[in-house]
């Protein structure tokens, strides 16, 4: 029994992970230890099957991004977009008297292998934002398709071996969750990208188009990403009748899944590369721009997250954060 503790002033959690590892672990203790390097005790294997019981909490770690880091390989670059469709000027909404997009990089920031974190936006009240604020900021074109087209437009006058793409709408995003990504892009060679996901712990999740899957193989390498439930539990779905009776009745198939949780790692050359390629049709039809990757073969690491975390996209995403950072309670994702 692995126990990982996510201990905090302001919040507990616990994710009691049991796992039955099975093939061979050669690539995941690699990973192990250049984790190790970072944290107490690396994070468990995704290689499947496994065995999970689970109770978690959000925590709202704080952090110092005024901390001296070590090994900064990487740089993050937090794509902020002003118009969003559902919530606009998000970046500039406030969580306890700062702009979301601050607490973004301010949480970036305390990632041991970052050295530098740009806030890449198309809106000068942003930049003003995050500049009044201390961090550094770029103006870019208003016309990317991605957030990662973003990132690269910025890229692409960085001297950095590696390029974090960190959601500009996760505020409680863990430091170390940036760590691990990063570390799994450099245990492997042949990876030109990574990314991190979550457990998924509810149906409901499962079923949500909104909640995006990834799918891997035992080298905890992308074998597919979808809105739709991957990967599809054939033999059950027949026995049920239906995806929902499945899971009613076969609680165990939650743990098939995983949610694809969006932070991004690239190697910046790959990144400039993927930006010069049009849009895939999977893309396009999933709106998933991981795909656009996938679809020729490239090779995708993903790796746990270190703590779950909440993507604020709507004005009921705003005031679960806000009260979390408020209350300072555990509150379950």
């Amino acid at each position: 029994m692995l126990g990982l503790s996510q201990c905090s002033p302001c919040l507990r959690g616990e994710i009691l992970l049991a796992v039955t590892h099975h093939g061979d672990t050669e690539d995941t203790e690699e990973i192990s230890g250049l984790l190790r390097q970072h944290s107490n005790e690396a994070p468990p294997s995704l290689s499947l099957p496994v065995d999970i019981s689970i109770d978690t909490a959000l925590p709202c770690n704080p952090v110092d991004p005024t901390v001296s880091n070590s090994q900064q390989i990487a740089v993050a670059v937090i794509p902020a977009r002003y118009d969003s469709i559902r919530l606009p000027g998000k970046p500039l909404l406030t969580l306890a008297g700062k702009p979301l997009v601050v607490w973004v990089a301010e949480r970036a920031s305390s990632a041991r292998t970052v050295s530098r974190v740009i806030v890449a936006t198309d809106d000068e009240r942003i930049r003003d934002a995050v500049i009044a604020a201390g961090f550094e900021a770029k103006m870019t074109r208003p016309d990317h398709a991605s957030g990662s087209d973003r990132v690269a437009e910025v890229a692409r006058d960085l001297d950095a071996e590696i390029i974090v793409n960190v959601q500009g709408d996760e505020p409680l995003i863990e430091p170390e969750t940036i760590d691990r990504a990063v570390a799994a892009l450099r245990s492997d060679r042949e990876a030109m990208m990574a990314t991190t996901c979550e457990m998924i712990e509810t149906a409901a999740d499962v079923l949500s188009r909104s909640v995006v899957k990834v799918e891997v193989d035992a080298r905890n390498r992308a074998v597919a990403f979808s809105r739709n439930p991957i990967p599809f539990p054939n033999q059950a779905v027949s026995k049920y009748g239906s995806i929902e009776a499945a899971l009613a009745n076969e609680p165990a198939l939650l743990f098939s899944f995983r949610k694809h949780t969006g932070l991004y790692a690239y190697r910046r050359e790959f990144l400039l590369e993927f930006s010069s390629w049009p849009a895939a049709a999977s893309e396009k039809a999933e709106s998933l721009e991981q795909l656009r990757a996938l679809e020729r073969g490239v090779t995708i690491k993903v790796v746990e997250a270190a703590a779950p975390s909440i993507g604020v996209d709507t004005n009921e995403d705003l005031e679960r954060v806000r009260e979390i950072v408020g209350r300072g309670a555990p509150v379950g994702v």
